[in-house]
């Protein structure tokens, strides 16, 4: 039986005094023995921690009391294993980075949409679904005819917006993301670009995996997570998928059988573009690990790392 349990948080508020959050929370979670990941900013929090449920049960009100936050909500998933490495409490211009000061989710933002209605709106054919996350989140899973912007990070999506989206035409607007935060921001700078209608699924995709039933769900594939789970699926099940050490793409099964797979270095999506001094780096990091591993310790990399800490 799993015995983590992972919590995944976020809420818009003003906090003007943020930065003195840090050490509070830092040696909170450290008592309990949870690792993960905080973002703090003026514009609220953003976490994702793991400990076992005993410690998360202590956790969850007294980070409500530290920060004066009563209504953080979180969503829960379990894992056989420890998913984070270490505990990061960081100081951030922003939660959830998308590089338009005027975007502002504490102003206004769009309808929310509860699962069990998400398949009957994304159905509409007047509705425009788009998948707000990053390229690499969206090659391995998706709601069925969703629109792919192809941004490499949440920072492009305020200008494929501008580009290619019309307010004119595009009337009703159905938006999604992993946990919902970054739709928070997304339908905030849909409205203000004049966009009349737009609506994002309360929860994000692993709320609606975690409660739509497999038989009636129109998600196709797995949803990627930052954390050593690399992905989920119906029920947040573990699935199949690595990360690639040379480019963070998650990989599936299908994906390692290429050729152009070596384990710790690279994948088909970045092989042609590294170097063999890179390559070799990667190799020889690739041992240190495994010999990390063979000596029961655990090691985690800088890149993934970042990859954790920028989710």
């Amino acid at each position: 039986m799993p015995t983590i349990e992972i919590a995944a948080f976020y809420h818009f508020a003003p906090l003007p005094g943020f930065a003195e959050l840090r050490e509070p929370l830092a040696k909170l979670a450290c008592s309990l023995g949870i690792k993960g990941i905080i973002l703090l900013a003026h514009e609220g929090i953003n976490g994702t921690v793991a400990g076992t449920p005993e410690a998360m049960a202590v956790f969850h009100p007294r980070l409500r009391a530290i920060t004066g936050l009563d209504a953080i909500e979180h969503k829960t998933s379990f894992a056989e294993e420890m998913p984070f490495l270490r505990m990061k409490v960081r100081l951030k211009e922003e939660i959830v980075t998308i590089g338009d000061k005027s975007v502002d989710p504490l102003e206004r933002v769009g309808t929310y949409v509860e699962p069990r209605d998400w398949n009957a709106l994304i159905s509409d054919p007047d509705v425009l679904v788009i998948d707000t996350r990053n390229d690499f989140e969206v090659r391995i899973g998706s709601f069925k005819g969703a629109l792919d912007p192809k941004t490499e990070s949440f920072g492009d999506f305020p200008a494929y917006v501008r580009d290619n989206l019309d307010p004119a035409r595009h009337k009703k607007v159905a938006m999604f993301c992993t946990g919902g935060i970054r739709c928070e921001k997304a339908t905030s700078l849909m409205l203000r670009e004049g966009f009349e209608e737009v609506y994002h699924l309360k929860g994000g995709v692993l709320r609606y995996l975690e409660e739509i039933p497999p038989a009636e769900s129109l998600w196709e594939g797995a949803c990627f997570v930052f954390d050593k789970r690399v992905a989920v699926g119906h029920g947040l099940k573990v699935e199949d998928f690595t990360l690639c050490h040379g480019c963070l793409s998650p990989l599936s099964a299908t994906d390692r059988q290429s050729p152009d797979y070596e384990e710790g270095v690279s994948c088909p999506y970045c092989a042609a573009t590294l170097t063999e001094t890179q390559k070799a780096s990667s190799r020889e990091r690739h041992r240190q690990e495994t010999l990390a591993r063979r000596r029961g310790h655990a090691h985690l990399g800088p890149r993934l790392a970042t990859a954790v800490e920028e989710s």
